[in-house]
């Protein structure tokens, strides 16, 4: 078993991006992360907010791939929180200063995120990963930092859409990753908060079903919901496609969200 605060260093982007995370009893972030900085386009520009940031994989893929958005990190845990600042700092070459890191509570009032400077309608994206996890329907982990990012409250993700709605511009994109098993949750979750509903379905293989979704919206959408042709991951004999090569190596998740 590793030690407490082991690490490892794991590189992103084609190693555009080293990034230390827990070896043992925290959240690890590796290809959701990656595919949720993806589905940004590299022409990204404004203020961009990563919720539940861990140690900050998905927010710094952003800031690398998109050198026109500034990129704030939001997590709850300490630990992770002061991780994603060493990270941030030790990829400066391929983030500059475009990054910072607010601890705070996804789930907390409005008045709790405006003291911290998590202003209302002042960011141009919302990304994030939720904790997939209804906590009545699964069994806890050991690791306290494992359990706080694999589940939530039953109630909780709404929340999570609540405060991706009040942090966004009304003409901005939140971006979701989610099970795909746990798509009507996701659904019911954003409620009527985000509309023109774009749901791109991720198959491990052609012949395999979707493992996830990604989820986009826009606040006060109007176009109907719609289901994209799925984004496959691997070939014959676990080879990535050449789709999801590109992806990982830093290139953006080509997608027609709208239109």
């Amino acid at each position: 078993m590793s030690a407490p605060d082991a690490r490892t260093r794991d590189g992103f982007l084609d190693r555009r991006l080293t990034i230390a995370q827990p070896a043992d009893g925290g959240h690890r972030a590796g290809l959701d992360a990656v595919l949720l900085a993806a589905a940004l386009g590299s022409d990204t520009r404004g203020t961009v907010i990563d919720l539940g940031a861990g140690a900050g994989v998905a927010g710094l893929s952003v800031a690398a791939r998109c050198p026109a958005a500034d990129v704030v990190l939001v997590e709850i845990d300490p630990a992770a929180a002061a991780l994603a600042r060493e990270n941030a700092a030790e990829n400066r070459a391929a983030v500059a200063d475009r990054v910072r890191v607010v601890e705070a509570d996804v789930t907390a009032p409005a008045a709790a995120h405006d003291a911290l400077g998590l202003v209302r309608h002042g960011a141009a994206h919302v990304i994030m990963n939720p904790p997939f996890h209804p906590r009545d329907r699964m069994r806890p982990s050991p690791s306290l930092a494992r359990a706080g990012a694999h589940a939530l409250e039953p109630d909780d993700l709404a929340l999570w859409f609540r405060a991706a709605a009040r942090l966004l511009d009304p003409r901005g994109t939140l971006t979701v990753i989610f099970r795909a098993d746990e798509l009507p949750r996701l659904l019911a979750a954003v409620g009527g908060r985000f509309g023109s509903l774009a749901v791109l379905p991720v198959h491990p293989r052609a012949t395999a079903a979707a493992s996830r979704v990604i989820l986009k919206g826009r606040p006060q959408g109007r176009a109907p919901l719609r289901l994209l042709p799925p984004f496959v991951l691997h070939g014959p004999g676990e080879t990535w496609t050449d789709a999801a090569d590109a992806v990982l190596r830093g290139a953006d998740l080509t997608v027609p969200w709208w239109g």
